[in-house]
C-alpha cells in the first residue's frame, strides 16, 4: 500500500465509457481518488453523492474526482446517470489497481469471509504524489475527510 509522500501508482483503465484514463492525465491538478466495492448499493451510493454535492469546493482547489470499482463500465454508466455524478468512474474487474493500492482484501460480514474493495480514499497531489489517505473510511467519513483536506474554507 503507498504511503503519504510516495508516489501513486498510475494506472489505465476504462471508465464507464470505455475510454481508458491513466493518472497520469491529471498531472497539474490533484486528484481525489475513491475506491468503493459496488456501484448503486447504499454505501456507494451515499459517498458518490456526497462528493458529487461537494464539486464546487473541489473545482475551486483543481481538483478531479475518480471512483474506482471492480464494476465494469456499463454498470458504472447507469450508475452515473442514475445519480447525475459529474465524474468519470473507473472499472478495475482483475483488481490490478485496487491491489497496487492495497485495498483489495479479505472482508467478513455476517461471519463469513470474502474479498472484496475496502472503502478507502486518496488524494494525490499535481506531480503524482500521495497527499492523504484514508483507509477502510465510511463513506460518509470519506466525504467530510476529503472536503477538509483538499478545500478547508468550504
Amino acid at each position: 500500500m503507498p504511503a503519504v509522500g510516495e508516489k501513486a501508482p498510475d494506472f489505465a483503465l476504462k471508465n464507464q465509457d470505455g475510454k481508458t484514463v491513466h493518472l497520469s492525465d491529471y498531472r497539474g491538478q490533484k486528484v481525489l481518488l475513491f475506491a468503493f466495492p459496488k456501484a448503486g448499493t447504499s454505501g456507494c451510493t451515499a459517498q458518490a453523492c456526497g462528493l458529487r454535492d461537494e464539486m464546487p469546493a473541489f473545482n475551486g482547489v483543481n481538483a478531479v474526482v475518480l471512483g474506482l470499482s471492480p464494476d465494469m463500465p456499463d454498470a458504472l454508466l447507469k450508475w452515473k446517470e442514475q445519480e447525475h455524478l459529474p465524474y468519470d468512474l473507473l472499472s478495475d474487474p482483475d483488481h490490478k489497481t485496487l491491489n497496487a493500492y492495497g485495498v483489495w482484501g479479505e472482508k467478513s460480514m455476517y461471519g463469513k469471509k470474502y474479498m472484496g474493495v475496502i472503502r478507502s480514499h486518496w488524494v494525490i497531489d499535481e506531480e503524482g504524489t500521495i497527499a492523504d489517505a484514508q483507509i477502510k473510511v465510511s463513506p460518509a467519513d470519506s466525504v467530510a475527510r476529503a472536503v477538509a483536506f483538499l478545500a478547508p474554507e468550504s
